[in-house]
C-alpha cells in the first residue's frame, strides 16, 4: 500500500517493491568468485527455425524456448558444470532442469519457473509445457508463486537473509518442496531473455540462495555487420552472456558449453 509523506502527499507504490526486499536480503558487496562469457552469434538459423516450428506445430515458440533446450543439451555434454555447492560439499544434479525468469508486470517483478530434463525436449515441448504456467504466474493464480510472495511480503526484513538462507539450503541445496516452491525451482541452468526489455546484453547477477552453477542472459535481436563466407553481410544478431559460479565452472568448460550453444544454434533442427 502506498503511505503519506510528512508534508500529507501521498507516496506512489514503489514498482517491484517486493523484488527489491528480496534483493536486498539476498546481495552482500560481491566477494565471490564468478566466471563471465559472451558470445554473439547469427541469430538467422534460430530465426527460421522459430518460424517453421510455429508454423508446424502451432505452437508460440521463441527464441528463448531455443536457447533453454540448447542449454539443457549443454550442460548434459559438460556434465562437471551441473552441479551444486551444499554445506561445502560438491553434489551433482540427477537431471539437466532449465529455469526461466517470467516477466511479470512489465518487469516491475520477475518469477521463475524450471522445466525439468529439458535436455529431452524439443523447443516446441518446452514452449508447450511453459504457456500455461507462463499465465498462472502473470494472472497471479499460481499457487506456488502466491505462497511465496506472501510469505516473502509478511516477514520482517531482519528475517529475510536468514529465512532465505533457510529456505535455500531446504530446497535449492537439498531439493525439498517447500515455501511454495518446488525442489531445485531455478534448474541446473537459469535462463533469462533481458532482449524483452530492450537490453542488447547483460550479466545476470547470481542467486546465492538458488545453487545455481550457470545464468544465461539473452539479449535482444539487432541487425549486425557479420563475415559470412569471407564476406560482410549484415544479418540479425544475438547475444548470450553467461555469469557462473567459479568453483564449478572454469575456461574450459565454458569453452565447451559455448561450442555446443554454437552448434545447436547454428542448427536448432537438431533438438527436434
Amino acid at each position: 500500500m502506498s503511505g503519506r509523506s510528512r508534508s500529507g502527499a501521498r507516496r506512489p507504490k514503489r514498482p517491484g517493491g517486493l523484488r527489491r526486499r528480496l534483493a536486498v536480503a539476498t546481495w552482500r558487496p560481491s566477494k565471490d568468485g564468478r566466471i563471465y562469457a559472451r558470445m554473439a552469434i547469427d541469430a538467422t538459423p534460430v530465426l527460421e527455425y522459430v518460424e517453421q516450428v510455429r508454423a508446424r506445430t502451432g505452437e508460440r515458440v521463441t527464441v528463448t524456448h531455443v536457447v533453454g533446450a540448447a542449454m539443457g543439451r549443454a550442460i548434459r555434454d559438460v556434465p562437471e558444470v551441473r552441479a551444486r555447492v551444499v554445506l561445502g560439499r560438491i553434489v551433482d544434479f540427477a537431471t539437466c532442469d532449465i529455469g526461466f525468469a517470467v516477466d511479470i508486470d512489465g518487469g516491475n517483478d520477475l518469477a521463475p519457473t524450471c522445466v525439468r530434463s529439458a535436455d529431452e525436449k524439443s523447443p516446441a515441448d518446452i514452449a508447450r509445457e511453459l504457456t500455461p504456467v507462463l499465465a498462472g504466474l502473470r494472472s497471479g493464480t499460481d499457487a506456488g508463486f502466491r505462497r511465496t510472495s506472501t510469505i516473502a511480503s509478511h516477514l520482517p526484513g531482519w528475517t529475510l537473509r536468514p529465512g532465505l538462507a533457510f529456505a535455500g539450503l531446504l530446497v535449492s541445496g537439498f531439493g525439498f518442496n517447500a515455501f511454495g516452491q518446488r525442489g531445485f525451482p531455478l534448474g541446473a541452468a537459469f535462463v533469462s531473455n533481458v532482449g524483452t526489455l530492450g537490453l542488447d546484453e547483460a550479466f545476470l547477477a547470481p542467486l546465492a540462495f538458488a545453487r545455481v552453477p550457470v545464468y544465461l542472459a539473452v539479449g535482444a535481436i539487432r541487425d549486425a555487420a557479420l563475415v559470412v563466407d569471407g564476406e560482410v553481410v549484415v544479418r540479425p544478431q544475438i547475444v548470450l552472456v553467461a555469469t557462473a559460479d567459479h568453483r564449478l565452472v572454469d575456461g574450459a568448460h565454458a569453452g565447451r558449453i559455448v561450442q555446443e550453444l554454437r552448434a545447436l544454434l547454428s542448427d536448432p533442427s537438431a533438438m527436434d
